[in-house]
This record gives C-alpha cells, sequence and structure tokens, in this order.
C-alpha cells in the first residue's frame, strides 16, 4: 500500500448560523443582499463552507462564484463529482437572479440543465462559476452558467429556470 493511501483523511466543517443572512433575505433587494455576503457583513451559505467555495463577484444580473476542487470532493473513479460541480453551477445561476431581485421577493431553482465538458480534478486548481441572467420575469427567471478554470477552459455550463415569489 502507498504512504499516500495510508493517511487518514479527514475534513472539518464549520460555518456560521445562517439565519442573519435568512432574516437580510427578506428585506433587502438582492444585490445588497449579496453585496453583504461577498463583503462578508452577513454570513454565507453553510453549503459554501461545506464545498469550500466563496461568492466572489455580484453586479446587477451577474454573479461568481470560486474555489479549488479538493480529493472530498471525488467520486469513485477519481474526478469531482457532478453534484460538487452543479450546486457550484446552480449556485452561480440562481445568486444572478437574485441580484435582480426587489426587497421581500425570493427564488427558487424548478429545473437545471447541466453538461459536463470534461472531468474536473484536482489539478485543475481554482475553477470559477459565473451566473448571468437570461430572462427575469415577474414569476419565472431563466439563467446560465460556465464552470472555467483560472484560463478560461470550460469544464460545464448550465441553464436553469427559477420561480420568483413574493411577500417573504
Amino acid at each position: 500500500m502507498a504512504a499516500d493511501a495510508e493517511k487518514e483523511r479527514r475534513r472539518i466543517v464549520r460555518w456560521d448560523d445562517p439565519a442573519p443572512s435568512a432574516e437580510a433575505a427578506g428585506r433587502l433587494a438582492g444585490l445588497p443582499f449579496l453585496e453583504a455576503i461577498r463583503d462578508g457583513r452577513l454570513p454565507a451559505a453553510p453549503v459554501c463552507q461545506l464545498l469550500g467555495f466563496a461568492l466572489t463577484e455580484v453586479d446587477p444580473g451577474r454573479a461568481v462564484f470560486e474555489g479549488e476542487p479538493s480529493e472530498s470532493h471525488y467520486n469513485p473513479v477519481g474526478t469531482v463529482h457532478g453534484g460538487v460541480i452543479t450546486t457550484l453551477l446552480d449556485s452561480a445561476l440562481s445568486c444572478a437572479v437574485h441580484t435582480e431581485l426587489p426587497a421581500g421577493s425570493g427564488y427558487t431553482t424548478v429545473e437545471l440543465k447541466v453538461n459536463f465538458v470534461r472531468p474536473v480534478v484536482i489539478a485543475v486548481g481554482r475553477l470559477r462559476a459565473e451566473g448571468r441572467v437570461i430572462h427575469l420575469g415577474t414569476r419565472v427567471a431563466t439563467a446560465e452558467a460556465r464552470l472555467t478554470d483560472a484560463t478560461g477552459k470550460l469544464y460545464a455550463h448550465a441553464v436553469g429556470t427559477c420561480l420568483v415569489f413574493t411577500g417573504r
């Protein structure tokens, strides 16, 4: 057995209480809410700490998450699990929609289509999931996201539909 295979692998995940962000989401418009998360004035979603990615950029109709894949993201064949990639893409495209919403509004993803175009391994390094709004209606929004490496090489892309709701 190789020395590396004998090492114990362990991950400890810590996260902040999500309640302050959930409360702020009901009273802030989408862009200022996400800016507060990006800037550390509100806690990020626990899933960000779990998967090791962070919201790094937000503009109207656009959101970017970045992070590095780790061995803990691997599936049984030694590549990053498609669920991890899908989570990054869904976060980017749905938060892009959120940037356009007024205070008191929310959203949920109701449909997501992902295309995996090449495998992701830890040697790829830092990944960037950039989401952009395609259409924002009063009840339905569509958005797209692309997952690329530092050189701009595409690893996956997605399109999704979000249901927009008011009266949180």
